[in-house]
């Protein structure tokens, strides 16, 4: 018999916490959650004070009955979930299973698996936090009705299996509306010109750019204004006019929240959210390294928080200096973000003396890049500022002003372990300019204008997504993640090299739900539930409540648009495909893997096959129709309709008109397109096999 069995979620954070306690100790895992809202019906009493109707997860009854055995027998039971709301939901719902008494103290968290951590955690447990665990309630119950009050509309109008959701739903507006606005962006012609000068007296040339007209600043837009500006410069002496010397200072970023965390693995790595995630729980829940045995790695890594413990504080300091000196150590505290519910620490190694390097044998790939890029983001934080000399000289030729600004990286301080990555990829340069005197000449050598565009908003990456939806106050650290994983798996955007974009069937959804639910489907709303949920887990209100105050005017929304929508259809979209089984002209629909072509004739005519897209530029090689196509990465390609049989064009980039055809792509292409096809021959054989063995058992 055990003296204690402590539940957690996992079995890697069981073997881990196994090591930290006596023999007399069980540790056991839930398997994440145990009770959830039944999949088949709404599963919320709405009648009865929106009481969920929780039942056992299917496929989960010997773990509950093997649960329920152990805790039998030990003599204490402590419910040791993750350090947040979710895990503060589970050890309710498993303090409910086992029939243990929720005003004893049975709860145990830690932020790190490390032996101080749980060991101390054990000595102090609390009882279940009902705040807590009623927010989680709150946004469940709350998500689960807004979906399936919902989602049948869709089902209804646009087809089945069609979800609709609160964070969902707004997330995919957010990626609608800049492809919108990326369509209607008008592209504005402005100009550039910089001109190349001379220090005689130093040899050394450097470059400034046109700024204005006696030191007012002068947008250039055509052509003309700029042809008249450079006659003028052609003649034109250049004389120094103002000469300023200054320092510029960069701070480190803070360490990672679960947000910048998933932003800079993005960019730098190119990890999915969800990849992300996946790591940092591995590292999170513990890695086998030789000697130590299963080791805690990093700090709980769903968090909104910079703020780091005194104890790291110290340890980072220590690495700093006897790494790197006493120069580069600064000890910095990072502000507290106005939302952040600053319940855990900031995501952060938990053994500073296992640097990245000497442990990567240990770690898998994936891990070794992950854990370095939070090791070294955790001590740069705590490192000294960067230090730039700056130079900015006004040049006067004639009536024109010209400016030229240098700077010069006179000590790296953090930078010499970890710089933060950008979502334009633009690095701080390096750029000298020769010691110059003010009245001095300078002689101009080349004169260059160049003409550009503005350019639309770009579309959102992953990162960038994660980043407007914490602005905005849209979710939480634990629900970027599993939002846009869902949107992607619906669907209703996809990705290409990065960039997600809306499909077809996520812009139809969008219009419909924004329509006739604007009140739900907007980020205001979203927001502002956040909020709520925030207050219910201060005890600030009570959850059943909120819900309520949500339910009555959204109940009466539903069957407003469930009545106004009876009878109205959705236009179908002709093609040019006639139907060869009835001559009907075949209409575009939506299905799981996107749009295909079907007879507006069902049921009476069956007949469907692939959509294919085509543009309006024909192929380079024999002027026939050019089709658009995707390669198992998502990545879209062009090919010739007449490909393979009488013409081999194929090219990742859209054709031009009178462009000559690249073949170096071709291999590149044809390799990943044939890996494309073996996949999807591979999944029709298993479909197949699987009915044959499916109508034998019958």
């Amino acid at each position: 018999m055990a003296d204690k069995l402590i539940i957690v979620e996992s079995p890697a954070k069981a073997n881990t916490i196994k090591k930290f306690l006596g023999g007399s100790t069980k540790v056991v895992a839930s398997m994440g959650h145990i009770r959830d809202l039944p999949k088949s019906k709404l599963g919320v009493n709405t009648e009865n004070n929106f009481e969920p109707e929780y039942i056992n997860i299917r496929g989960k009854g010997d773990l509950i009955k093997s649960l329920k055995k152990e805790a039998k027998a030990a003599k204490k039971v402590y419910l040791a979930t993750d350090p947040d709301r979710e895990g503060e939901a589970i050890a309710w719902h498993l303090a409910n299973i086992l029939e243990m008494d929720i005003k004893e103290d049975v709860r145990v968290t830690f932020n790190e698996i490390t032996k101080g951590a749980v060991q101390e955690a054990i000595k102090k447990p609390r009882k279940i936090d009902m705040n807590l665990t009623d927010a989680q309630q709150a946004r469940r119950v709350l998500d689960r009705i807004v979906g399936y009050k919902i989602s049948p509309v869709l089902w209804k109008k646009v087809r089945r299996g069609l979800s609709a959701g609160r964070v969902q739903s707004v997330a995919v507006k957010l990626i609608v509306d800049r492809e919108e606005e990326i369509e209607k962006f008008i592209p504005e012609e402005y100009w550039n010109i910089f001109v190349n000068l001379l220090d005689e007296k130093s040899k050394k040339a450097f470059e400034a750019r046109f700024y204005g007209k006696n030191n007012k600043k002068l947008e250039l837009h055509s052509k003309e204004e700029v042809d008249e500006i450079l006659a003028k410069l052609e003649k034109a002496k250049y004389i120094v006019d103002e000469i300023k010397k200054g320092q510029k200072k960069r701070t480190p970023a803070p360490p990672f929240t679960t947000s910048t965390m998933q932003q800079e693995a993005s960019r730098k790595l190119g990890f999915t959210l969800k990849k992300t995630m996946s790591v940092a729980q591995g590292l999170y829940e513990g890695v086998k390294i030789p000697g130590e045995g299963a080791v805690g790695l990093i700090t709980y890594m769903r968090t909104d928080s910079t703020r780091i413990s005194e104890v790291a504080r110290a340890a980072a300091k220590e690495q700093v200096v006897k790494t790197y000196g006493e120069e580069y150590y600064e000890n910095r505290y990072y502000r507290k973000n106005g939302d952040a519910q600053d319940a855990h620490e900031a995501i952060r190694p938990t053994h500073i003396e296992l640097k990245p390097d000497d442990i990567k044998e240990s770690l898998s790939n994936d891990q070794y890049k992950l854990y370095k890029l939070i090791y070294n983001r955790f001590i740069a934080s705590q490192m000294s500022q960067a230090v730039y000399d700056t130079l900015s000289v006004s040049i006067q030729a004639d009536e024109y002003t010209l400016k030229a600004n240098g700077q010069n990286l006179k000590f790296k301080g953090f930078m010499v372990l970890y710089v933060e990555g950008t979502d334009n990829e633009q690095e701080e340069e390096n750029t000298k300019i020769p010691e110059l005197v003010e009245k001095q000449e300078v002689k101009k050598q080349k004169i260059d204008a160049k003409q550009s565009f503005t350019e639309p908003p770009p579309r959102y990456t992953e990162a960038s997504l994660v980043k407007a939806l914490e602005e905005k106050g849209i979710g939480r650290p634990s629900t970027y993640s599993p939002t846009i994983t869902t949107i992607l798996e619906r669907r209703y955007i996809e990705k290409n090299q990065k960039q997600l974009s809306p499909t077809d069937l996520g812009k139809i959804v969008n219009k419909l739900l924004i329509e006739n639910f604007p009140a739900v489907i907007n980020v205001e709303f979203t927001a502002d539930m956040e909020t709520e949920f925030d207050k219910i887990a201060e005890g600030k209100l009570e959850w059943k409540k909120v819900i309520q105050e949500f339910y009555g005017p959204f109940e009466e929304v539903v069957e407003k648009v469930e009545k106004e929508l009876e009878h109205v259809k959705l236009v179908e979209e002709v093609s040019d495909v006639p139907c060869e089984k009835c001559g009907r002209m075949m209409v575009i629909k939506y299905g799981k893997y996107g749009k295909f072509l079907a007879c507006p004739g069902y049921p009476e005519c069956k007949n469907a096959k692939p959509f294919v897209e085509t543009i309006d530029v024909p192929c380079p090689k024999c002027g026939a129709k050019v089709q658009i196509r995707k390669t198992k990465r998502k990545r879209n390609y062009y090919i010739c309709e007449n490909n393979p049989t009488s013409c081999d064009y194929i090219s990742w980039n859209k054709p031009k008109k009178g462009e000559k055809y690249d073949e170096s792509q071709k291999e590149e292409i044809e390799k990943e397109v044939s890996e494309t096809k073996k996949k999807t021959t591979k999944k029709a054989t298993k479909k197949t096999t699987k009915k044959k063995t499916t109508k034998t058992k019958k």
